[in-house]
């Protein structure tokens, strides 16, 4: 017998009709408590063998209508391996069609980040020996921020802080950290040693966990999008932004970076800090140096396509990025990755998703230790 469900952490979808498996009718839900619609995450029973249409019928009401240009839904029948479905949109519906080889079967809008996943992840990485997990207080539904800190942490070390998952729907962020602390915390890994003998990473492996866990895509459990709080955040709209920018004041911070997902952009891409009042030509040597760096270390990085700089003066200081980069004078970048696949290096069957994302991380530690000694 069909059934669908979502009772899981992430899990969301509108049914609107699910009787005939050759024509399902759903439906984007929309963030909690805001109307961003886009993320969607469910599973389906008892259809092994059938051919399995299921077209959204609200497309034209999503927040990034274009993100659905070429793009192909994510599967898998164990959770752990994820795989690209073929995937039309026509008339404004979103349609995946898939023949299941089993009678459970999951779709999403990309490889989910669970936050059992980042329980497990604050565990392994504090196992390391270099890691303390410190709590900086909790969500508004009441679950822990938490902020890794690894290093030596005195005066002379540069400050190094990495934040994801603002955006809860946006999982590669959180898959990308999760590549930064494998490679961060090998004793075996070169780069690793000498990054941590020079700098302490303060590093927020999901900066959102209500948002995560209630399935949403770009909002906190108030409705808030963190990455529009960062000039006034608030304990009642915003605590996630309020608390790490708090600790952030307390140590300082030399280089930012805040991992993200592009819905409609199918690159890897930086966005930097041209708009701030105090960028300079400083700035800008660091911008270039990191992102000629990073060309280096990972072919799946491009320059070429993102998004349009800000004119001088005209950044939204509401950014972290932005917000980071001017009060601190320091080098800070937006990293963002595809939910579709990278045209840069595309994958027919698996599109971008968690593995590549984790290389990614992976990868990002060479860039960051080719410009140390241009940071202060």
């Amino acid at each position: 017998m069909l059934k669908i469900s979502t009772q899981f952490d992430g899990g969301k979808v509108e049914i609107v009709e699910a009787n005939d498996p050759s024509n399902i009718l759903l439906k984007l839900p929309k963030d909690n408590a805001a109307e961003f619609r886009q993320w969607f995450y469910f599973r389906v029973q008892g259809v092994a063998y059938q051919n399995l249409r299921l077209n959204f019928i609200n497309t034209a009401e999503s927040a990034y209508p274009a993100g659905w240009e070429d793009y192909q839904a994510m599967c898998s029948y164990d959770r752990i391996n994820w795989f690209r479905v073929p995937t039309t949109l026509e008339n404004g519906i979103l349609t995946i069609c898939h023949t299941p080889l089993s009678n459970s079967v999951y779709y999403a809008y990309f490889e989910p980040y669970t936050y059992e996943q980042h329980l497990n992840l604050l565990g392994d990485s504090q196992s390391s020996g270099l890691c303390q997990i410190e709590d900086l207080g909790s969500t508004i539904q009441g679950r822990d921020i938490n902020l890794l800190t690894i290093g030596n942490q005195v005066a002379s070390d540069l400050k190094i802080w990495i934040i994801a998952r603002q955006h809860p729907g946006e999982t590669m962020a959180e898959w990308f950290i999760e590549g930064v602390l494998g490679r961060l915390l090998d004793h075996q890994d070169p780069t690793a040693r000498a990054l941590l003998d020079r700098a302490t990473f303060y590093i927020v492996p999901n900066m959102n966990p209500d948002g995560s866990v209630l399935g949403n895509l770009r909002t906190n459990a108030a409705g808030a999008n963190l990455n529009r709080e960062w000039l006034q955040p608030s304990m009642h709209n915003s605590p996630e932004v309020y608390l790490v920018r708090e600790r952030m004041h307390e140590t300082g911070v030399d280089l930012f970076l805040d991992i993200h997902g592009d819905e409609s952009i199918p690159y890897v891409f930086l966005s930097g800090n041209e708009g701030i009042p105090s960028f300079d030509e400083r700035l800008h040597q660091l911008q270039e140096q990191f992102k000629q760096a990073f060309l280096v270390a990972s072919p799946d990085f491009q320059d070429k396509y993102g998004y349009k700089k800000d004119a001088a003066g005209q950044a939204n200081l509401n950014i972290a990025t932005s917000y980071i980069g001017e009060t601190f004078k320091c080098l800070a970048y937006t990293l963002e990755m595809p939910f579709k696949d990278n045209n840069q290096w595309p994958d027919d069957d698996f599109g971008w998703n968690g593995q590549r994302s984790l290389r990614l991380g992976e990868a990002i530690l060479s860039p960051i230790y080719s410009i140390l000694d241009s940071l202060r």
